[in-house]
């Protein structure tokens, strides 16, 4: 079972890009981020067509995430728990194939001072109070998304040129690495433990050319999928097309009994 996630910055900018890239069989399953649609924009037929099961939770212009599954997907929760008035489509859950999995796309954070960044610190801890609610259930998880977190130096090609930004500040790192302190496993890290491998290039500068990326993208894993996981892998194939998203698909393989 392969396992992706892909900020795709907008689904109607992207839609043949991504559809071209599940039509080649590069995954089973897809969490996908900043749709950018609203639920009754949402191109569902696309998938639908393609023999995909699709759900999806969105808002008009901002953030919204989707998952799209060769297998039909069951359990869906949209949104996360812990504030009622946070009305922005930045997660969503189901059950696939005895696996659970949740797209996310958790806020940039920036600038470190003021409302933004304190909306994305408290958004980290509800993730850890429903992160500790999935470990609970001894289950294969696959928490993936955009998490806008740059966990160490290895992940960023200029750590002193990033200094002082939200992916960068020390409360955020935390924030990720407390996640795996409570038993989650970042999957490429497993997999490549001191390998540069990047998952999004700003559209500025030449970032792509120059490969000035940084990786924000990740896969935490549940130990109950970490016990079937056997490859870890970014796909930069999408980054070099015309008109791409910034990010590019990150995906794990797990074994599926």
């Amino acid at each position: 079972m392969r396992i992706a996630s892909w900020n795709v910055n907008s689904i109607k900018a992207r839609l043949e890009i991504v559809t071209d890239w599940v039509v080649a069989d590069n995954c089973d399953i897809l969490l996908i981020q900043e749709t950018k649609s609203q639920d009754m924009n949402f191109p569902v037929s696309a998938f639908i067509n393609l023999g995909w099961h699709v759900v999806f939770h969105g808002q008009k212009s901002y953030n919204g995430v989707a998952i799209i599954s060769r297998f039909p997907i069951e359990d869906v929760t949209a949104g996360l728990a812990g504030d009622d008035e946070d009305d922005q489509a930045r997660y969503m859950e189901a059950t696939i194939c005895g696996i659970r999995v949740a797209t996310i796309y958790l806020p940039n954070g920036n600038p470190t001072q003021g409302k933004k960044f304190d909306y994305k610190i408290a958004w980290f801890k509800r993730l850890e109070v429903r992160a500790r609610e999935l470990l609970k259930a001894e289950i294969p998880v696959v928490l993936g998304g955009d998490f806008n977190v740059i966990p160490s130096d290895i992940d960023c090609y200029d750590p002193d040129g990033w200094s002082g930004d939200a992916l960068t500040h020390p409360e955020s790192i935390s924030a990720f690495r407390k996640l795996v302190y409570i038993g989650f496993c970042d999957a490429l890290r497993e997999i490549h433990p001191s390998e540069v491998i990047y998952t999004y290039w700003d559209y500025q500068a030449g970032a792509w050319q120059r490969d000035n990326g940084v990786r924000i993208d990740h896969l935490l894993i549940s130990p109950e999928a970490q016990d079937k996981l056997v490859n870890v892998g970014v796909d930069k194939g999408p980054r070099g097309l015309e008109k791409p998203s910034d990010h590019t698909p990150i995906w794990c393989e797990l074994v599926v009994n």
